[in-house]
């Protein structure tokens, strides 16, 4: 997954010298240009997996007092925090995208519990949040305050792989290119007629909010994907598929009006890399889904 800006090779960042190398993996690793300094020696790297496996082995061989630091050196998760210039700009955008305010009335609750969270381990809570959506965070941040230290600290470092594996992939490309991205698909098929449902209209929302609102083609389907390209959200979904107009137009009448108009289906992704294909076999008095491939 890159995003077409500034992209180099791998075989550039294994041939670079020190100095370059270090320039290219710059805003990788928050506010660390030493992981990539210490792991420069370890080149070759066969694949771009092996490149972030050992930027993040460099990061677990600290000192303890220096992995602290080091997470120490990640923004606070707020609203506020990106419109701070002392915040990375990748760390800027992936807040943005995230909306936090889209919490609402649960604002302050999130609020709390960040403070709370510092409070009890020293660090600000981190989160690859480009995986998640605001009730997700909200969810996964009440849990991890239950955690103790240690165990929260080999989280955090978990998710610092996660946030470092995305913008690495966005700024090197080459073989052995990390998963970082989901997909999201769904056709939509007409049980009566045997055939794809063509020119049906259907709504995708994620927690409430639509996404993408769009027709299916003549082979049932919304494009190539609903989501591609990017982790899917973690949290709660529902796709609408606008049936009635479709059996109303049919060849067939069935009934008058149609016994489904809009139908929903709402469902859940834990799986921000997993592929979902949520499908509609539908006919005029019955239909089903199911998880495909």
């Amino acid at each position: 997954m890159t995003n077409g800006t500034n992209v180099r090779t791998l075989e550039d960042l294994n041939a670079a010298d020190v100095d370059a190398f270090c320039g290219m993996l710059a805003g990788v690793f928050e506010n660390a240009p030493w992981v990539a300094t210490r792991t420069a020696h370890a080149r070759p790297f066969a694949t771009v997996e092996a490149l972030h496996d050992a930027l993040m082995a460099t990061v677990r061989a600290a000192p303890a007092d220096a992995r602290i630091a080091f997470l120490c050196g990640h923004p606070e998760l707020s609203p506020q925090a990106v419109t701070d210039p002392a915040m990375s700009a990748e760390s800027r955008s992936e807040q943005a995208g995230l909306g936090l305010r889209a919490l609402g009335a649960d604002l302050d609750r999130c609020d709390a519990a960040i403070r709370a969270y510092r409070e009890k381990f020293g660090f600000p809570f981190i989160l690859c949040v480009r995986r998640h959506t605001a009730p997700s965070v909200l969810r996964t941040l009440e849990m991890r305050l239950g955690n103790d230290v240690a165990g929260e600290q080999m989280t955090a470092l978990q998710e610092v792989a996660h946030i470092t594996r995305l913008r690495l992939a966005e700024r090197i490309s080459g073989p052995g290119a990390p998963r970082v991205a989901g997909h999201l698909s769904t056709h939509v098929l007409d049980s009566a007629h045997g055939r794809p449902a063509a020119g049906v209209r259907v709504e995708l929302l994620r927690e409430g909010v639509p996404i993408v609102d769009d027709r299916t083609n003549e082979d049932g389907r919304v494009g190539a994907a609903l989501i591609a390209g990017e982790p899917l959200r973690i949290g709660h979904y529902e796709l609408r598929f606008h049936v009635g107009a479709y059996f109303a137009a049919a060849s067939a009448i069935f009934a008058d009006p149609p016994l489904f108009d809009v139908i929903p289906i709402r469902f859940a992704v834990a799986e921000p890399e997993g592929r979902y294909h949520i499908p509609l076999l539908v006919g005029p008095w019955t239909y089903t889904t199911y998880r495909g491939s």
